[in-house]
């Protein structure tokens, strides 16, 4: 979010990385909420049976999936939402090679906040439509997104379901701090909740497929298990190599 100010607080926010809307062609955001791939602090509901290394070898794989996928979309900017900080090499090395912006999470346990200051902060630099989505869905493709931003044009949110009760995706097309308050998070009660505080806010909600994301030891399995099958065609090489090896290596710890 850009501050108001003097010439100095201004060049200091584009030092930080923001970026003023005549540098920008589009007027969609799409921001990507990312963690840095280091052990023990990604995928931690994977370990076990994961490895703290294995899951942040896997994480990182995912995100570098979620950047390939949604490269082809046009007229959207694409933001990486960093924690713990956008310093991290991760993220310098994702932005040179994806054409991606680098925003910084604010520092908040509650992710509702964190999505609410990033839904802000975009609209703020005058995005028209925004989307957030994590990086943990392998099944992730720009198709998903331009049914999101399509649905934007005639509803004001827009949510991806997840199988786990929570969301993949959500976008607004106006700043809605509400929509973030009194959620209970990481339940399966959290895309639930978000429909009725919608309904309560009197916010128009169109839903998108239902999809399932990796966050436990069953999505684990289940991504293993289909990834050779149905799902090839939907997830890359790199991250089907992964499932193989870990497979391989779960089975030999039995």
């Amino acid at each position: 979010m850009e501050p108001s100010g003097n010439r100095k607080t201004r060049k200091a926010f584009h030092q930080r990385g923001g970026t003023s809307r005549r540098e920008k062609q589009a007027n969609t955001a799409l921001i990507v909420f990312v963690k840095a791939p280091a052990p023990g602090y990604v995928k931690t509901r994977l370990c076990p049976p994961l490895t703290p290394d294995e899951a942040a070898t896997l994480h990182g794989s995912l995100v570098l999936d979620t950047l390939e996928h949604t490269r082809p979309l046009v007229g959207i900017d694409r933001i990486v939402a960093c924690a713990p900080s956008k310093q991290h090499p991760f993220f310098h090395a994702l932005a040179a090679r994806h054409t991606v912006q680098l925003w910084e999470q604010v520092p908040d346990d509650d992710l509702g906040q964190r999505m609410s200051h990033m839904f802000d902060a975009a609209f703020t630099q005058h995005y028209l439509k925004t989307m957030i989505i994590g990086s943990d869905l392998p099944t992730i493709d720009h198709d998903i997104i331009q049914q999101a931003v399509e649905a934007l044009s005639k509803h004001d949110v827009v949510l991806g379901p997840a199988h786990d009760g929570g969301y993949y995706l959500i976008g607004l097309n106006c700043s809605t701090p509400g929509l973030f308050s009194e959620i209970p998070w990481s339940t399966n009660h959290v895309i639930s909740r978000t429909q009725e505080i919608a309904e309560t806010l009197g916010l128009t909600l169109k839903l998108l497929p239902l999809q399932r994301d990796l966050d436990t030891s069953d999505d684990l399995q289940y991504y293993i298990q289909e990834s050779p099958k149905a799902l090839r065609q939907r997830i890359s090489s790199r991250t089907s190599q992964i499932f193989k090896t870990l497979n391989t290596r779960l089975v030999d710890r039995e």
